[in-house]
């Protein structure tokens, strides 16, 4: 489900917040923290939630208590969402992320249940992560890999060769643009148990204890790792440009 909040204040309505439930890569994202709900059609994950710097105070919980009463009529009664509180840099040293520990979830009351399951981070230039989920689509050719396979050209792969193994490309085109590795503590969690009543909203069986404090700071900045040190004989990018 997606659902948009609009500046209607004008001449013309404008977009300032989108919020967007829907389905993870895996079943366990919520099934774990809401056993008792059907995945899916009574518990989704909020895969994002964004609004303009300029929309003014409480915008936020506005937004997110509009969209709750709007999936709880559609018979969802759990919601899971995370925060990264990991900071991002560009290759250059660019913050491109700040950090996050979910300060509107603690506002709302959302009950904070941990850590998600730690993990290897992979950075493009950039600064944006490239996903695990993204790599299987190049190697498997599914639907999608032609735009992920044009970013990593875009930021200096070389292109894949005809009849060449995508997975023996990916591979060398990573090393090639220099991805970098850094290693996650793992996204905050929250859930949101939906109901019209404080008794219906407690009934909701969490799988995980629920923990206090809220986090309060974002993770530490970690150091990178380069993947280019692994294959020192690859070009750099503007190599691939030239």
């Amino acid at each position: 489900m997606q659902f948009g909040m609009y500046d209607v204040s004008g001449a013309e309505r404008r977009l300032c917040g989108v919020a967007v439930f829907g389905v993870p890569v895996s079943t366990a994202v919520l099934t774990n923290p809401l056993p008792g709900l059907q995945p899916f059609t009574q518990s989704v994950e909020c895969s994002r939630f964004v609004l303009l710097p300029e929309c003014p105070g409480n915008s936020e919980s506005w937004f997110l208590a509009r969209t709750f009463d709007a999936l709880l009529a559609d018979g969802v009664l759990g919601v899971v969402s995370f925060a990264d509180p990991v900071p991002r840099r560009s290759a250059s040293g660019r913050l491109v992320m700040p950090g996050h520990v979910g300060t509107i979830y603690a506002a709302t009351n959302a009950v904070y249940t941990g850590r998600a399951t730690p993990r290897t981070v992979k950075l493009l230039p950039d600064g944006t992560t490239f996903h695990d989920r993204t790599a299987q689509k190049i190697r498997r050719r599914e639907q999608g890999h032609e735009y992920a396979t044009a970013r990593l050209v875009a930021l200096g792969a070389p292109p894949p060769r005809p009849g060449a193994d995508p997975a023996v490309w990916l591979r060398e085109a990573l090393a090639a643009v220099g991805i970098r590795r850094i290693r996650h503590r793992g996204a905050h969690r929250f859930v949101f148990r939906l109901g019209r009543t404080r008794q219906e909203r407690e009934a909701i069986e969490l799988g995980f204890p629920a923990l206090r404090p809220y986090p309060k700071q974002p993770d530490p900045e970690p150091p990178a790792r380069s993947e280019r040190a692994r294959f020192p004989g690859c070009a750099t990018p503007t190599d691939h440009r030239s």
